[in-house]
């Protein structure tokens, strides 16, 4: 087994809050030393582990699971590529894991071939440069979140070729430099103060420009930006299943509207918490693949139940899911639509076990808390990587009234009971003290089984 310089375990990284577990390598012992010693300057940097050739890298970063891989490009056996063959192979075995490639070479190919399986989480930066201000520790934190990160002279030896032959004008060029730059198409939108439908029209436009005008000297500039482009495009369809789990344009209204990442709006909304009841014994006894399939399915019969009654799912954390009403987008009978949302959801759950049972399957029984009430809202995070979320007494309680319902059940909070329109059968609980609350909580149960006649929306 390859032998590998751990300063730390896995699990002794995951104790810290807090900070970015980083594995280096590079076969110069002096280079590697000088790096380490420039990421320990930094409090939330923890170099667990180093190597010095392709096998030792991949296996280390296997063992230790890092949130970053800082890496050379050429190392042994045979000082081609293999900096970037193993942040491949590392990524293919863990895809949240950044990586940092430092190379003594400025040309835009290994550039490309290093993100030519999509931009986010990987930079690319040169080693004469690294120690300049704080370059290094910006691209650790970056590709630890999911951005990219180009070196400077890279976008440079990209750009220039072309901008010289093509006579460009100065918007073209800014946008040809956010491309070069490895930004995907809706972080060029929201640094554009414009849509993705048209910056992807912007793009295909400019390159459609500089094709039509680019000299020889410039076509192997032209032919790295498209495969850049390319790359960016890819990993943004790779993505557009999660982008689903919110309606259509939410993130471009917020844009819009000139919210800026952190400022927090409060309103006042209707929460949906559901979770599997006796996850944990089904979990134990399943097959890890099929209990997988499983949970896809569910998510996707809930996030359309969600959906249809005009929610916005939150969040999918394990076996819960979190939905919202009345934000980011104001919705009359906010109250009324998040009931509605949760009979539909133990619904199509019941269809869902109904298959599951012919197959000898495990079934789910959902428990479901909703509560109406004040809430912040907040745009969180950057233009790389944004994440629209609500926080507040309103969320908690929703969580602690799911915990009340048995499979199949609905539980209500009193004021949200009292707010419907249209409201089922129910039975008031006694009131009881929840964790977090001082005062007893009054709630009601919408028994299993209950229907609702669906409602002309407009």
């Amino acid at each position: 087994m390859p032998a590998v310089d751990a300063a730390s375990t896995a699990q002794q990284t995951d104790s810290r809050q807090g900070t970015i577990s980083v594995f280096l390598a590079d076969d110069n012992l002096i280079v590697r030393a000088g790096v380490q010693a420039l990421l320990g300057i930094e409090p939330d940097f923890e170099v667990v582990g180093t190597a010095a050739d392709y096998t030792e890298l991949v296996a280390g970063a296997g063992e230790l699971a890092p949130q970053v891989v800082v890496t050379d490009i050429r190392m042994p056996p045979s000082f081609q590529r293999e900096g970037i063959d193993a942040a491949h192979e590392i990524r293919k075995r863990h895809p949240g894991t950044g990586v940092v490639v430092l190379s003594q070479f400025d040309d835009p190919e290994y550039a490309i071939s290093l993100l030519e399986e999509g931009a986010a989480g990987y930079a690319y930066l040169l080693k004469d440069r690294v120690a300049e201000g704080d370059q290094l520790a910006r691209a650790v934190r970056t590709v630890a979140s999911g951005g990219s990160v180009l070196d400077p002279s890279i976008v440079e030896a990209m750009v220039h070729p072309v901008t010289d032959a093509g006579g460009l004008t100065t918007a073209e060029e800014e946008l040809l430099r956010l491309v070069a730059e490895g930004r995907p198409i809706k972080s060029i939108a929201a640094a554009l103060r414009t849509t993705p439908a048209a910056t992807a029209d912007q793009v295909e436009k400019l390159f459609l420009h500089l094709a039509q005008d680019a000299s020889t000297g410039s076509q192997g500039s032209l032919r790295r930006l498209r495969m850049l482009h390319e790359a960016i495009v890819d990993r943004e369809e790779q993505g557009e299943t999660l982008s689903r789990l919110l309606p259509g344009g939410v993130a471009d209204m917020l844009r819009d509207q000139g919210q800026a990442p952190g400022e927090t709006t409060q309103l006042v909304v209707t929460v949906v918490m559901s979770d599997i009841r006796g996850y944990s014994t089904i979990a134990e006894r399943a097959d890890p693949s099929a209990l997988a399939r499983q949970l896809n399915i569910h998510r996707r019969e809930m996030n359309r139940a969600i959906l249809q009654s005009k929610g916005t799912v939150m969040q999918f954390v394990g076996d819960a899911v979190m939905a919202v009403f009345g934000a980011p987008v104001p919705l009359e009978d906010h109250a009324q639509h998040a009931l509605e949302a949760a009979l539909a959801m133990h619904d199509a759950q019941e269809r869902v076990n109904e298959d599951w049972r012919a197959q000898g399957m495990a079934e789910f029984g959902l428990g479901i808390g909703v509560t109406s009430g004040p809430v912040a809202a907040a745009l969180l995070g950057s233009e790389e990587r944004l994440e629209y979320t609500i926080v507040g007494d309103t969320v908690n309680l929703a969580q602690r009234l799911q915990q009340f319902a048995e499979p199949g059940e609905t539980v209500l909070l009193d004021g949200t009971f009292r707010s419907l329109h249209h409201p089922p059968p129910a039975v008031q609980l006694e009131p009881t003290v929840v964790k977090g609350r001082e005062a007893p909580v009054v709630a009601w149960r919408v028994a299993a089984g209950t229907r609702l006649e669906r409602r002309e929306s407009a």
